[in-house]
């Protein structure tokens, strides 16, 4: 009878192959050094960076000093609401305020309405598919007038991204300058939309999580919001083992709801609810948006020519893998690694991700960026940083052309640099066995 091996060879054997992974590891990012002699880093200095900011700041107030010249009332050149998906966050606040709340999940009904606010029965119809909470938020939207209320609406939110940013990056003078240069910044302000808060909460919430814990759990509980962007917040402040947080943002996100109850009973919620199938079919699975705009895996496979099932399966795995990563590096990365990993994670884990919401990219460049300042850079960081941050400007169109999702790859991108700078510089695939010394 063949004897068993000792307890303490099993544990060396596990050891010496844990090891052999980690030179293996190894061994592959020295070959990739090997061809950093091809690197463009040196091409992104600061001072054309500082330019490009600058440029594409211009053009941005440009092109918005335009639509609101040439507007009529609430309605721009091009027949479309001032704002575009603005039209429906304040419409769905109208509604609520004289007694329609149910009602704005209704199309019919809330076009009907958006048709009335702006004078024009031609006006284009923008859906609203948001969670209750949004409409406490859309409910005091409306209180002042359309134009104003568009122009406090993405004014603060902006702020808000803004002040996350100076905290992320402290005393980098063009950090401010090459955030609201972001070519992002002007697709989210031609849309209205809610991603700079959307950033703002989860950048904001991801810088606190260690030191106000309470606050930062705040901050993430109100993305129930928008709560595909929320799917890998419980796994990243599970990861960090952080209970206060924890239950901060749990109670964040109830209360939220509770309050909608309070307000508007159970019928904003069954009309929520019953709204989702038609919203799945049609925007989502048919991608009536454009899926050129939609910049998730799902629409790159149907996009492709893929079919639903096939495209659910590959978001699913897409969505598993990015939140894995975002535990890793939550678990032992620096805070601004951290940053990094989950808001460009948290883009890989919907299936309807829209070029406006790729500011969450714009706030992982600036974690990145951070830590690259403490740390210095690695190969291929500048150049890498550098096309995440210009994807937006041409996504759409690049993607409408050549079916190329371009954002997409910038997230995979962002997210596989936080991913390498948590395993070279803070030992993320290091271990230690119970009295042992760490093995990496």
């Amino acid at each position: 009878m063949e004897r068993q091996a000792p307890f303490g060879n099993k544990k060396a054997e596990k050891t010496r192959k844990q090891g052999l992974v980690y030179q293996n590891f190894s061994r592959l990012c020295q070959k990739i050094a090997m061809i950093a002699r091809l690197c463009p880093d040196h091409l992104i200095t600061p001072e054309r960076v500082r330019m490009t900011a600058w440029l594409m700041l211009a053009a941005t107030l440009i092109g918005l000093t335009y639509l609101f010249a040439t507007a009529h009332g609430t309605v721009d050149s091009l027949g479309r609401p001032l704002g575009t998906d603005f039209s429906d966050v304040w419409t769905a606040g109208w509604m609520a305020d004289h007694g329609q709340a149910a009602r704005a999940w209704n199309w019919p009904a809330h076009h009907a309405v958006q048709k009335a606010v702006h004078h024009d029965p031609a006006i284009p119809f923008y859906g609203w598919h948001y969670p209750p909470p949004f409409l406490i938020l859309a409910t005091l939207l409306a209180q002042i007038p359309y134009v104003p209320a568009l122009i406090l609406w993405q004014g603060l939110t902006l702020a808000g991204a803004l002040l996350v940013v100076r905290h992320v990056l402290p005393g980098q003078r063009d950090a401010l300058l090459i955030a609201l240069g972001a070519p992002v910044v002007m697709v989210c302000l031609g849309h209205g939309q809610n991603a700079f808060m959307t950033a703002g909460l989860l950048g904001g919430g991801m810088a606190l999580l260690d030191r106000r814990p309470w606050i930062a759990g705040m901050l993430l509980g109100a993305l129930v919001y928008k709560p595909q962007f929320a799917v890998l917040i419980p796994v990243l402040i599970i990861a960090r083992g952080n209970v206060r947080a924890f239950l901060a943002a749990g109670l964040t996100s109830v209360g939220l709801c509770l309050l909608t109850l309070l307000i508007w009973g159970w019928p904003v919620w069954q009309a929520f609810i019953d709204s989702l199938p038609l919203t799945q079919h049609i925007i989502i699975e048919n991608g009536a948006t454009g899926w050129e705009k939609i910049q998730s895996p799902f629409a790159a496979l149907r996009q492709w020519g893929g079919s639903i099932p096939a495209a659910y399966v590959v978001q699913g795995l897409v969505t598993a893998i990015a939140i894995a990563i975002a535990a890793l590096v939550a678990r032992r990365g620096t805070m601004e690694v951290r940053g990094a990993a989950a808001l460009s994670a948290a883009l890989l884990c919907t299936p309807y991700v829209l070029d406006y919401d790729y500011v969450l990219l714009g706030m992982a460049i600036a974690f990145v960026a951070a830590d690259m300042g403490k740390r210095g850079p690695l190969p291929w960081e500048r150049s890498w940083l550098a096309y995440a941050w210009m994807a937006p400007l041409f996504g759409r169109a690049v993607s409408e052309w050549t079916h190329v999702p371009v954002n997409l790859i910038a997230a995979i991108a962002v997210l596989a640099l936080a991913m390498r700078r948590a395993i070279l510089l803070d030992g993320a695939l290091a271990y230690q066995l119970p009295g042992r010394t760490k093995i990496a």
